[in-house]
């Protein structure tokens, strides 16, 4: 069982930066994939980043590709989203996710934290 739990949302200004922070817990959590997805109200939940705590290269959805950053801190156990020159477009739930086997945009990852509600004032 692996735990992920999500913080640092909140309301930000359109072209703000805002980071978001994802402690995970629980057994073997080192060997699995983490992400960043994110659903805004009435839409399906979207893909935005991925990497192993083995390192290796991250992965980015096509929207945010050059403006996101994912990375881990293995000491916090903890992985971290710098989101900058946030839209308002970009306001939704960002939830964590870990899974055991892919770094892929699906969404049939193994464990999700709660979210946290990221808003993006115009």
């Amino acid at each position: 069982q692996v735990r992920v739990e999500e913080s640092g949302g909140g309301l930000v200004q359109a072209g703000g930066s805002l980071r978001l922070s994802c402690t995970a817990s629980g057994r073997n959590f080192r060997a699995y994939a983490m992400a960043w997805f994110r659903q805004a109200s009435g839409k399906e939940r979207e893909f935005v980043a991925s990497i192993r705590w083995s390192g290796g290269s991250p992965r980015y959805g096509d929207s945010v590709q050059g403006r996101f950053s994912i990375s881990r801190a293995l000491a916090q156990n903890r992985v971290f989203l710098q989101m900058n020159n946030l839209k308002p477009e970009e306001t939704a739930v960002y939830y964590c996710a870990a899974d055991s086997g892919h770094l892929g945009a699906s969404t049939d990852y193994d464990y999700w934290g709660q979210g946290t509600q990221v808003t993006v004032a115009s």
